[in-house]
């Protein structure tokens, strides 16, 4: 019979050694132990051992995204650079105060919903914007202003051909309304007060002048109003940035 350790209590009936109890529990751990070593080190039991576990081995990167990411240019990037003051053809464009400018109209990249070809130009009338479909489903747009009841155009068109700083020619019909642009019935020329702003793009529909044109404007306030005599105005940074990506043969949709 095994003698106890000095200063303990003999065990009552139905009592375990303490020592066992011991001597149990660090069996235990050190069998758990040894079973987490042998998993870190990448190791399994076969056989009548523990099961490997069933582990889930997808790579991540093989379940592809829901769409591209939106890409990036350097020519869209934070409001105050893109709106701040710039000399082009020896006009000094003014910054435009941005803050005024809901952040909806101001230029971006966003995620391609007009269904349209690389390079179309879209004009959404009720929205207020116009898209530049870009490849791989993104588009590039631009708050707008558009024409008030009774000067809108629709329709399927393409641009004939652009022009910076261009003149502007007001028709006979506008002077007869505003009898003092007579003074510009042979052309305004280009330049900040021009209304034509810094670029315009010129709508043929068949062949033919639509009389339409995708234009700048000094009057960067009216963008997302109607307001215009049928026109399509953006800010003129904004009309100078799109008249650079353009090849002034591009489809247009006006909706």
């Amino acid at each position: 019979m095994r003698e106890l350790p000095q200063g303990l209590t003999p065990p009552r009936n139905g009592d375990a050694i303490e020592t066992d109890h011991h001597l149990s529990r660090r069996a235990v751990l050190s069998g758990a132990g040894a079973l987490a070593l042998l998993s870190a080190a990448g190791c399994s039991t076969s056989g009548g051992g523990m099961p490997a576990l069933e582990l889930d081995n997808t790579v991540t990167g093989s379940v592809p995204p829901m769409r591209p990411a939106i890409s990036v240019d350097k020519n869209i990037t934070s409001p105050d650079l893109m709106y701040a003051a710039l000399t082009d053809n020896g006009f000094n464009v003014p910054e435009v105060p941005y803050l005024k400018v809901k952040p909806e109209f101001r230029r971006q990249i966003v995620v391609d919903t007009t269904g349209e070809a690389p390079g179309t130009i879209v004009v959404h009338l009720k929205e207020r914007m116009l898209y530049l479909v870009q490849p791989d489903g993104d588009a590039i747009r631009y708050g707008v202003g558009i024409g008030k009841d009774g000067f809108r155009w629709s329709g399927r068109a393409n641009i004939q051909y652009g022009r910076e700083w261009p003149t502007w020619t007001p028709p006979p019909e506008m002077i007869q309304r505003k009898p003092e642009l007579v003074k510009w019935q042979g052309g305004q020329p280009g330049g900040l007060t021009n209304p034509l702003g810094a670029r315009a793009l010129y709508i043929y529909q068949d062949g033919k002048d639509t009389g339409y044109r995708i234009h700048g404007s000094p009057e960067w306030w009216s963008i997302g109003q109607a307001m215009s005599s049928g026109c399509v105005r953006l800010i003129n940074q904004d009309i100078i940035d799109l008249y650079s990506r353009v090849s002034k043969k591009n489809p247009v949709v006006v909706m």
